[in-house]
């Protein structure tokens, strides 16, 4: 039996393969789908190859499975061969896209593998607020929402981040406080669970007229201090 954790990077894949180690789901391996399309509606794009540090962070096997195509059924067809085989829990960091949910529903099933999610329908502010209290070294990553700019890029996500996203968003098209519609995604440099932080040689930002991505180049992992303290969240 296999506990395999879909992992993007961002900080609800994270914290969602957290979650599952403390509730007696221990994950066995990081799995990574890789889309061509920036675009995706079912997976998150920037800078997957840092997964597999992640993974190495925590002890844990890691697998990239590239998507051979655009769209929904290449995409479902990729999930399928990442998750077949195998027979444990599936766990994932789905909060509110019933697109997602139910399309991994759907693959788990074919596949005969169960579906943890303990994230989903959870309050979205609060899970944010439970992610960085936790611990998390979270990163803005992209942003593609009006009320948010390419100054936000590279920022780690605290609670005062937090405030002023839902200040930036106010009386205007509302930006949702996790992220989940895609406004903008993050990346985890480190976790209460991990055994080493990444540090990041190089990174750049390349803005579009609707986005804006922090693209990491170059990084490596720096063992942290056995019985170091969980860092604070703001």
């Amino acid at each position: 039996m296999t506990v395999t954790a879909l992992v993007s990077g961002g900080k609800d894949s994270v914290y969602a393969a957290y979650l599952a180690d403390t509730q007696g789901r221990t994950v066995d391996e990081f799995v990574t789908l890789r889309p061509p399309d920036p675009e995706s509606m079912m997976f998150h794009t920037p800078n997957l190859a840092l997964v597999e540090l992640q993974a190495r962070a925590c002890g844990r096997r890691y697998r990239a499975v590239p998507v051979e195509g655009a769209g929904e059924p290449a995409e479902l067809a990729a999930l399928e061969r990442a998750l077949g085989g195998e027979r444990g829990w599936v766990v994932a960091g789905a909060i509110e896209s019933s697109y997602q949910w139910s399309r991994l529903l759907e693959v788990g099933a074919r596949v005969g593998r169960p579906i943890y999610t303990p994230l989903w329908r959870k309050d979205p502010h609060r899970v944010v607020a439970a992610e960085i209290d936790a611990g998390l070294d979270i990163r803005i990553a992209h942003v593609a929402a009006e009320t948010l700019g390419a100054d936000l890029l590279g920022r780690r996500l605290d609670h005062a981040l937090l405030t002023e996203i839902g200040r930036r968003s106010a009386g205007v098209r509302r930006t949702h406080v996790a992220g989940e519609g895609g406004e903008y995604e993050t990346l985890v440099l480190d976790a209460p669970f991990f055994a080493s932080r990444i540090e990041i040689d190089r990174a750049a930002r390349r803005e579009e007229p609707s986005r804006a991505t922090w693209a990491v180049d170059a990084a490596h992992l720096v063992p942290k201090p056995a019985g170091a303290p969980v860092p604070e969240g703001s």
